[in-house]
């Protein structure tokens, strides 16, 4: 099957986001319902511990080693290495860290409820950025 100009099909490009963990890339930015992003961890970093109040996502490890710490408190975190192939999903309001052991890409599917780019409140974060704020 060929693309023609009558196709709906379109090519884009994705912009790298530079985060102070690393960078992502977001291939699908929410228009067709659901958001695409890969996730580049430098060794040794992390993202905040955070929650989202409506976002849902699913998480893969397409290379490299990470430890998530996952719970509904600070108090109820469990923590778990993951590898490539691992997938974890995390429901809304469920509080969550992903710690790379080594440099680490990671794969996330995700909902794409009205607001999902600032949908992310940081309990904890190493980079000075507490409280809700943008995505990230």
């Amino acid at each position: 099957m060929s693309i023609t100009q009558e196709s709906a099909a379109q090519i884009t490009v994705s912009a790298t986001i530079e985060k102070p963990w690393g960078h992502e890339r977001i291939f699908a930015s929410g228009e067709h319902g659901y958001v695409g992003k890969m996730l580049a961890i430098d060794a040794g970093e992390a993202l905040s511990l955070q929650y989202h109040e409506h976002k849902d996502e699913t998480i893969m490890v397409a290379s490299g080693a990470i430890v998530i710490d996952v719970g509904p408190s600070v108090d109820a975190l469990i923590q778990r290495t993951m590898g490539p192939g691992e997938t974890i999903h995390i429901p809304a309001r469920t509080l969550h860290r992903i710690a790379a052991v080594s440099a680490s890409l990671l794969v996330e599917a995700s909902t794409a409820a009205h607001g999902w780019q600032t949908d992310v409140i940081r309990v904890e974060d190493r980079y000075g950025r507490a409280g809700t704020s943008v995505a990230g």
